[in-house]
């Protein structure tokens, strides 16, 4: 799995996984219940990851919308 995207923004997350989604590209939405330790003050930050195979073509859908600053490093 390769991580995309962490970021606290609840919307964000919302229109990632929408262009994921929309595109065919397998993701998952990890940290995304912790709110119910956090008292559902948004501090710790959801995450985005998709399958190693998906990785580039996610990346690249990300990048063509606009989203390419919410990226984060590619380790691979």
């Amino acid at each position: 799995m390769r991580e995309l995207v962490r970021t606290n923004d609840a919307v964000l997350v919302s229109a990632i996984g929408a262009l994921l989604q929309g595109a065919g590209i397998p993701h998952h939405v990890f940290d995304q219940n912790m709110s119910v330790l956090e008292g559902s003050l948004g501090v710790l930050p959801r995450r985005i990851l998709v399958a190693e195979q998906h990785a580039a073509a996610a990346r690249r859908l990300l990048e063509t919308a606009g989203f390419g600053r919410e990226l984060r490093p590619d380790a691979g």
